[in-house]
């Protein structure tokens, strides 16, 4: 199973990687927090600290077209936020 799907660059994650060395990632479904900190690990060799982990709800929306109302959703996802040990960074843009 793969764990990290892919890290998380916003505006707000990029913040928060440089005030409170937080590194945010789109992560498997079934992942749990354990499952998840071993993966960061093993990817980045760093120490974690803390995960947090959110499930986001899909979005619903309707429009209304010339041939009728469509209905559609965009995927449920999970995000996790892994706060680093102090003094560790992770350089996500290394590999572009």
């Amino acid at each position: 199973m793969n764990i990290l799907i892919k890290p998380i660059i916003t505006e707000k994650a990029t913040k928060d990687s440089e005030l409170r060395n937080c590194y945010s990632f789109q992560v498997n479904n079934k992942a749990n927090r354990i499952e998840i900190k071993n993966a960061v690990e093993a990817a980045y060799g760093v120490s974690v600290d803390k995960v947090r982990t959110i499930n986001v709800r899909p979005d619903r929306r309707t429009r209304f077209t010339k041939t009728g109302v469509q209905h559609g959703k965009t995927n449920a996802v999970k995000k996790a936020i892994v706060q680093l040990a102090e003094g560790e960074t992770i350089d996500l843009y290394a590999n572009m």
